[in-house]
């Protein structure tokens, strides 16, 4: 994959307004549900969490995350977190958490945590008990009211020249 996304620019709401090839060139792109109350309120704090601006925030529903990994459908996208590198290389669920917060100031000690051997495995079965009850426990910790409270953090779209 030789597309790059600019990180600069827009939050995600800007990103499926405008399209990947006018917001996007050099950064990681972060697939993500949109529908789930739980996952767009961890999209809203990452993007808090983002200081530099390196990660691009996509909703699965856009048909621009399809072409982001065309290699994966919908339902595996909607299963997981996913983060297409600027390589291309693909990280999915615990996987694509390690690689994000290692990017993340605040979130690098989380993600060297996640590096120690055999931990990203139990992560992983973690993971995948949380991805299976998201809605579930959207409902109990109240996701979508404080969503509907939680300000994404807005970046100037850089124009391209």
């Amino acid at each position: 994959m030789s597309e790059r996304w600019d990180c600069g620019g827009a939050g995600w709401r800007e990103v499926a307004e405008v399209g990947m090839s006018s917001a996007a060139r050099d950064c990681h792109l972060v697939l993500f549900d949109d529908e789930c109350p739980l996952c767009t309120f961890q999209m809203k704090t990452l993007t808090w969490l983002d200081w530099f601006g390196v990660l691009r925030f996509l909703p699965v529903s856009q048909p621009e995350a399809r072409a982001a990994a065309p290699g994966i459908g919908r339902e595996d996208l909607l299963e997981a977190i996913h983060c297409v590198a600027r390589d291309g290389k693909i990280h999915r669920g615990a996987r694509c958490i390690r690689f994000v917060g290692m990017r993340l100031p605040l979130l690098v000690p989380v993600a060297l945590v996640l590096w120690v051997p055999g931990v990203i495995q139990v992560a992983e079965v973690v993971y995948r008990w949380i991805s299976r009850n998201r809605l579930l426990l959207s409902r109990v910790f109240g996701c979508k009211g404080a969503c509907a409270i939680m300000p994404e953090r807005r970046r100037e779209v850089r124009s391209e020249k």
